[in-house]
């Protein structure tokens, strides 16, 4: 009778054993599924907001925009070409932040629209001429919010720098003094869509 009551109550604390690893661990992996982020939804309502923003000027190129997340980390494609007729992601790459908008926490950014402060400005850009300077090929940018008003007078532009990577990538990339930085080859992309297009092509970045 001893035995059999003993070994009732090893399996009883056996079971609440697992019981309770197996709760843990099911915490655990909702903590770190939580954690992940998915940077569709940010996406889908900044292409609302941008199209809201088109159809009250005829000025800008309706048709293709250009997203930047900086919600992604910057080893992971958060440039995105979206073609807003057919509400398709285009073509995506990776970019640089300004080494200003680093902060003591890691995965958070901060934001700036003063000039020397090496930090990349949330808000929308025309994209305009393009010029050669120290990096080839780049863009002028013009910020079209109080948050990258000081933008062209800051020198920020749309360019290329040969130590961005072009596939993702495990850890952080480089940075830049507050443009948006690509690939080179990724850059080549883009050149094509803003030379072909007949009307200024709008970019927004956002967190």
């Amino acid at each position: 009778m001893k035995n059999a009551i003993c070994l009732l109550l090893f399996g009883f604390i056996i079971f609440t054993s697992f019981n309770c690893t197996d709760k843990k661990e099911k915490k655990k992996m909702h903590e770190n599924t939580k954690a992940i982020y998915s940077y569709e939804e940010n996406l889908k309502s900044h292409v609302a907001e941008m199209k809201g923003f088109l159809k009250k000027t005829p000025k800008y190129n309706s048709e293709i925009a250009f997203f930047l997340d900086m919600k992604v980390e910057s080893g992971k494609n958060r440039f995105f070409v979206y073609n807003l007729k057919n509400d398709t992601i285009i073509d995506k790459g990776l970019v640089a932040h300004g080494i200003g908008s680093k902060t003591d926490i890691e995965g958070q950014l901060k934001f700036s629209n003063v000039k020397d402060s090496k930090s990349s400005s949330l808000g929308k850009y025309a994209i305009g001429s393009s010029y050669s300077g120290s990096f080839g090929k780049a863009y002028k940018l013009y910020g079209l919010d109080k948050t990258n008003s000081n933008a062209f007078d800051r020198n920020i532009v749309l360019h290329k720098y040969s130590k961005v990577p072009f596939e993702e990538q495990p850890y952080p990339i480089c940075y830049s003094y507050g443009c948006p930085m690509v690939n080179e080859k990724f850059f080549g992309a883009l050149e094509k869509t803003i030379d072909n297009s007949k009307k200024k092509i709008l970019l927004v970045m956002y967190y």
